[in-house]
């Protein structure tokens, strides 16, 4: 008998994580060092080069919010989009910091991809973040053809707890009336907080998401909010979930939340909704950030797209009760 897989990192995602230096709590930097330091990053040399970057900003509840729009092509007719929550446990991260991924993802999909620079917590307590990306992706959808986008693919999309955050729009467009997306591309989405998930107890000195982060990340995020069991908080504790997009999800072996995103795939495709879901050994969480980085992060984005491009060119020319109501 072959000796059981044991979980490890592959060669190139180990030295990067050894290039960081040992862990160091984010409680114990500091939120602001944190979000410092992750603007301050390089950008890599070598991103993918767009027909056109431009930025604007979107009346939302609270105040405009700021997109980045990336169109990979200038063929003349409209193209599908993508709708991009980034990730950052919902107190750090930006259009700025999340630009390679924005860039790769527009690339590897042929897509228009509109990045949202949503309001941070603790200053802004949750849901400030889901109203923020809910009104982007009203905007983007009425829209559209202003825009040169086509009104019949526009996908959602986010990594980590822009994950989260993506799962919460296609609800809200579901149940209140909101526009018909697409898809739904959830990256080692952070939509739940059950702590007791086999992946978390069995990972917690996880790379690049240690468990003290998982618990602190809460603890600001839940400053000053409101209902706990907000779905728009927690996609998880949604009940029900048919009539839901077709859904990408996207896990990482070596991630402790890797079972939030494969519990929540299995119960979409549960509840009829088109999945697929693809777990990415020997790599840890937010390996999508800056996919060029590693060989596993290179092809989960070139999956990725490739199973949007099959998508768009492929559409159910049909939708589920649950969709039209």
């Amino acid at each position: 008998m072959s000796d059981p897989h044991r979980p490890a990192l592959d060669p190139d995602a180990a030295a990067r994580v050894a290039a960081f230096g040992p862990p160091v709590p984010i409680r114990d930097r500091g939120l602001q060092a944190v979000r410092d330091s992750l603007e301050s990053a390089a950008p890599p040399a070598d991103m993918p080069m767009m027909a056109d970057v431009s930025d604007t900003e979107v009346a939302g509840p609270g105040a405009t919010v700021p997109v980045r729009i990336y169109r990979p092509g200038t063929d003349g007719g409209p193209s599908p989009v993508i709708v991009h929550l980034h990730g950052g446990g919902l107190v750090m991260g930006s259009n700025h910091s999340f630009e390679p991924m924005a860039r790769a993802l527009a690339a590897a999909s042929g897509a228009a991809v509109v990045a949202v620079d949503y309001r941070l917590a603790p200053e802004n307590p949750p849901p400030a973040q889901f109203e923020d990306a809910w009104a982007v992706t009203n905007w983007v959808a009425a829209g559209a053809d202003r825009l040169g986008f086509d009104a019949g693919k526009v996908v959602i999309s986010g990594d980590s707890a822009g994950g989260g955050l993506a799962a919460a729009v296609t609800l809200a467009a579901r149940d209140e009336g909101g526009p018909r997306l697409f898809a739904q591309v959830l990256m080692y989405p952070g939509l739940d907080r059950d702590m007791a998930a086999p992946s978390i107890l069995a990972n917690p000195n996880a790379p690049m998401l240690i468990h003290d982060d998982i618990v602190y990340l809460h603890e600001l995020a839940d400053i000053g909010v409101g209902i706990p069991h907000d779905t728009r908080r927690v996609p998880a504790y949604a009940t029900d979930l048919t009539g839901l997009p077709q859904a990408i999800v996207v896990t990482a072996e070596l991630d402790p939340i890797s079972d939030w995103g494969e519990r929540y795939a299995a119960r979409l495709r549960d509840a009829g909704v088109q999945t697929t879901v693809t777990r990415y050994p020997g790599i840890y969480h937010g390996f999508l950030m800056r996919s060029e980085a590693t060989a596993r992060g290179r092809l989960a984005m070139a999956e990725i797209g490739a199973l949007l491009r099959a998508k768009f060119a492929n559409p159910l020319p049909f939708t589920t009760p649950a969709q039209c109501r």
